[in-house]
């Protein structure tokens, strides 16, 4: 199933989990914006949690945060993707020159065309501090809708990757994607964590526990733990097509190759 939707003229927003829309007659005066790298990886996800419909937090390699008039309305984060093949696969470079956009989040109160001044502030921080090459950013076109039939997220095709110049490069690959009763995904990297007893264990049974899992029995086998966690929050396979992947180059001799067209179509997968 997929839906249409006519959003030219309007920008995402956040607050509380929940989203919103802002207009462009609502434009921001950018003389009253400042952005700034953050040092503190607390401030950041402290905010990207409370903020954010997912209330996840990737694994953050720079932080940039968006004051207006001196307050916290913004933060990009830059992150450690998932797959380490991703970077190479993208941008043909590794992590030592590129990162992924992993989190971009901005409050309701900020106004339209935000998102682009931002962005190129970000860009150009992470560039000076780390020497990076080239960033590259998915945005995700398919609404989650909760059990009740809410709108948990809309879905978005990357409106504001392309108002920046960012090059379409295509789908990631499609995956069956683990959703709960609320619309939200389970990361399948924090459960195989706890599966194989890996590092960063005892925050995905945390996240397990948030979303209303009981805690991991002493001794219980991470397999079986998982395997009760996942039937008490009630979690449905759902099929996704993949997200839309968008690159920019920091280096003007990284070559990306052409890209492709633009997609324009949001899609849903229902009542999940």
């Amino acid at each position: 199933m997929s839906l249409q939707l006519d959003l030219e003229g309007y920008a995402q927003r956040w607050k509380d989990q929940h989203h919103r829309w802002v207009e462009r007659r609502q434009t921001v005066d950018v003389r009253t914006l400042d952005a700034e790298l953050v040092d503190d990886d607390n401030i950041a996800r402290a905010f990207v949690q409370a903020q954010h419909y997912s209330g996840s937090y990737p694994a953050a390699r720079a932080r940039v945060a968006l004051y207006q008039r001196g307050e916290l309305v913004g933060m990009a984060v830059f992150s450690q993707p998932m797959n380490n093949k991703t970077l190479p696969k993208w941008l043909g470079l590794t992590t030592e020159g590129a990162a992924e956009l992993g989190r971009f989040v901005l409050l309701d109160e900020v106004g339209y065309n935000a998102e682009t001044w931002f962005l190129a502030r970000a860009f150009e921080l992470v560039r000076r501090a780390r020497g990076w090459r080239g960033i590259m950013a998915y945005s995700d076109p398919v609404m989650r809708i909760n059990t009740d039939g809410a709108v948990v997220m809309p879905g978005h095709v990357g409106t504001i990757y392309q108002a920046h110049n960012g090059r379409y490069m295509g789908r990631s690959s499609a995956r069956t994607l683990l959703v709960d009763r609320h619309g939200r995904v389970i990361s399948q990297r924090a459960l195989s964590k706890i599966r194989l007893g890996e590092c960063g264990q005892d925050y995905a049974e945390a996240q397990l526990i948030e979303l209303g899992a009981p805690a991991r029995d002493r001794e219980e086998p991470g397999a079986d733990y998982v395997k009760r966690a996942l039937k008490a929050i009630d979690v449905r396979p759902t099929r996704h097509p993949g997200n839309h992947c968008y690159c920019w180059p920091l280096d003007k001799r990284l070559k990306l190759g052409r890209g492709l067209k633009f997609p324009k179509q949001i899609e849903t997968m229902g009542g999940v």
